[in-house]
């Protein structure tokens, strides 16, 4: 019996056994590519927010209330720039959805906001912040607000905001006046939004709890913190911009 045994083994060619064995291999390496390809991405690699050669980079792996986006992340860069203000810089996925606002590039857009668009909020302790919103397809939208909504003043002007569509992605880059931030910036977060009706889309890069029932950019307390001495170069905290002195009381 055991003869046989052995000459029914010896009947397989060694080049057939090794064959089956690669092709199982590939097999479970296929199986696992799928598996990986269809998790989300903040569940794959990379950090929310990291620092590289002076840069301040983050990118955004959640959706507003804190689900894993399904896309490449949108990724912004901080740093200082030449001339003394903040260089900002995004490099984001380009959904063309909704249609390109009905304003000139290079200008600000009342309502940005309602369009395909990236946001950063840099916050103090007294609920004082600048929101600065671009879209892909050149308008900007930036706002003084004094507390939690209250808006003082709005559209700055901007006259450095380029951005580049290229495909299904899109780049935009910008230098923010150190006059537009208001005194002791402690806190920031950054915002998505892309898409139309029940398929808009928002997403956080510091999301809420999944108890609040709706996107709310503008609750402050889910802000993190930031070193505003990272990305401005000789940043004095107690300073008071002559934009801001009208709001600031000691």
């Amino acid at each position: 019996m055991s003869l046989i045994k052995t000459q029914c083994r010896g009947s397989i060619p060694r080049y057939i056994r090794v064959l089956f064995v690669l092709t199982g291999i590939l097999f479970i390496i296929l199986l696992i590519h799928k598996y990986l390809s269809g998790l989300p991405v903040c569940r794959l690699s990379g950090p929310r927010q990291w620092t590289d050669k002076s840069v301040r980079n983050f990118a955004i792996r959640t959706t507003w209330n804190g689900d894993c986006v399904k896309h490449e992340p949108v990724k912004i860069s901080l740093a200082p720039s030449s001339d003394g203000g903040l260089l900002i810089k995004v490099l984001a996925p380009f959904f063309n959805s909704p249609a390109k606002p009905n304003g000139p590039a290079g200008q600000p857009f009342p309502g940005l906001w309602d369009y395909e668009v990236i946001e950063a909020f840099f916050l103090n302790d007294k609920d004082q912040y600048l929101e600065v919103e671009f879209c892909p397809y050149g308008q900007h939208l930036l706002l003084m607000l004094n507390g939690q909504r209250k808006m003082v003043k709005d559209q700055l002007p901007l006259t450095t905001f380029n951005a580049t569509i290229g495909g299904d992605r899109w780049a935009g880059e910008a230098i923010l006046p150190r006059s537009y931030f208001p005194p002791n910036v402690t806190r920031f977060n950054a915002y998505a939004i892309h898409g139309e009706g029940s398929d808009r889309v928002y997403e956080s890069l510091y999301p809420v709890p999944w108890s609040q029932s709706e996107p709310d950019f503008h609750l402050l307390g889910y802000f993190q913190q930031i070193d505003m001495t990272q990305i401005l170069n000789n940043y004095d905290s107690k300073h008071v911009s002559e934009e801001w002195r009208p709001f600031v009381t000691n």
